[in-house]
Formats: structure tokens, sequence, C-alpha cells
């Protein structure tokens, strides 16, 4: 049985599978998917798994070496921006880059898959781009 807190199958098989720069997508109930990129679905019901909860049971099996937010993030401030900027602040989530909310999405389409949570505050998603270990 594994030791780490990610049980679901199809997400911690991707996690294993990422090179460094490989792009992993955590979105909210609300964030298209494009064609051709894998959706790991996780949504259950409004706010369950919430955002921040799924990015840090990610965080424990991802080497993260930077990550994107859409810049509508810091104008709208959802509760989960407070764990972005102090995770960012730990180095956790390596390097901040800020796009539009229409460029993030066009970037979403490079993604290896896009895990689609119940978040429904607005603009709580990430791109995280893999690190690695060495």
């Amino acid at each position: 049985m594994k030791k780490t807190p990610l049980l679901n199958v199809a997400l911690s098989r991707l996690i294993a599978s990422l090179g460094h720069g490989d792009m992993l997508v955590i979105g909210d109930a609300g964030l298209p998917v494009p064609p051709g990129v894998e959706l790991i679905d996780l949504a259950l019901t409004r706010g369950i798994p919430d955002f921040v909860s799924t990015l840090r049971v990610v965080l424990s099996e991802m080497q993260v070496e930077s990550h994107v937010l859409a810049d509508e993030i810091l104008l709208k401030r959802p509760p989960a921006l407070q764990a972005l900027d102090e995770l960012t602040a730990t180095a956790v989530l390596g390097t901040r880059q800020l796009l539009s909310h229409d460029a993030f999405k066009h970037l979403t389409r490079q993604a290896r898959a896009i895990v689609r949570t119940g978040e429904c505050q607005p603009y709580c998603n990430i791109v995280l781009i893999a690190g690695v270990t060495f």
C-alpha cells in the first residue's frame, strides 16, 4: 500500500509519468477542458474536493519547478490565494508566472492532463510545471 496521501490511481499514475517541463493543471469546476487533453475528474459536488486540498495532495507526490496563474486571481482574491502565496513563498510551487485568463486557458491545451475539482471560487486554477528531484 502507498505511504503518500494520494490514493487516486489515475492521478498517481499520471504524476509518475511526468517528465521535466510537463504541465499538469488543477482546475475549478468551470475550467474548460480542451479536446485531446486528459481529464481526471475528482469533482463530487460544489466545493468537494476543494482546490487547495487537491493541490496539497498533488504536491505530496509531484516535484514542481514553477506554476502559472491567471492574473485575474489577484483581482478577485479568492480564499485559495493565501495558500498559493504561502506555497510560493516556501518554494513548494517554484516561481510564479501570471497570464490573462484567456492566455491561461490557451496554455491548458499543452497540459498532459487537467484535474477537475469541485471548487466554485473564481480563478482557482493552476498550471503546475514539473521539475526534477536531482
